[in-house]
């Protein structure tokens, strides 16, 4: 998890344009400035980019934190 962790961070720096972001389990849009919901479709695309998956449309709906991101990553990695 701490490399996924790492990999996620990397990619919501590059997204949002800002080095010192730093997420957890716990993180939601709120806790970031500029994560609206055109940067949403952003943020999930590079995602899917960068662990070389796709969402579905009701896990992308009801994600509520990075954690529960993190959590459909894993369950896809096994």
């Amino acid at each position: 998890m701490d490399n996924l962790i790492e990999r996620l961070n990397d990619v919501f720096r590059d997204v949002f344009d800002d080095d010192s972001i730093c997420v957890d389990a716990n993180t939601t849009s709120a806790d970031i400035d500029d994560w609206d919901s055109l940067e949403h479709i952003n943020l999930i695309a590079a995602v899917e980019d960068e662990f070389r998956m796709r969402f579905q449309m009701k896990e992308v709906s009801g994600m509520k934190n990075v954690g529960e991101m993190m959590q459909i990553i894993a369950e896809r990695g096994k």
